[in-house]
């Protein structure tokens, strides 16, 4: 069965940065959508980014493009979420997905949205982000 591990959260300061982890086992992932999520207390779910596992292709949220990075190592079956310029506002528990489809947006041929999170079939459990001012 899918099983999504994240890892690389913590506390850092305003301005600093971080790298989350999310590594994938369970499957071979060719096809899959691969996604970045956070909860900040109090609120709901907020897409962060996606990739397509196969192809590369990637898509984020305005309020985060220019300071996150998602990448990819298909070898290590691991996904990667690099935050750069952190903000208090970044504090969050950060969740990765995966959906064995990949939209048309990446590259696939399934015409749906990948900033839904109900798009995703798998969850990992996350990992706390805790910016400091």
């Amino acid at each position: 069965q899918v099983q999504l591990v994240e890892s690389g959260g913590g506390l850092v300061q305003a301005g600093g940065f971080l790298r989350l982890s999310c590594a994938a086992s369970g499957r071979t992932f060719s096809g899959y959508t691969m996604g970045w999520f956070r909860q900040a207390e109090g609120k709901g779910r907020e897409f962060i980014a996606a990739i397509s596992w196969s192809i590369g292709s990637t898509c984020y949220t305005d309020s985060v493009k220019g300071r996150v990075t998602i990448s990819r190592d298909n070898a290590k079956n691991t996904v990667y979420l690099q935050m750069n310029s952190l903000e208090f506002e970044d504090t969050a528990v950060y969740y990765c997905a995966a959906d064995r489809r990949t939209p048309i947006r990446l590259g696939g041929s399934y015409n749906y949205d990948p900033s839904r999170g109900d798009e995703y079939a798998y969850w990992g459990q996350g990992t706390q982000v805790t910016v400091s001012s």
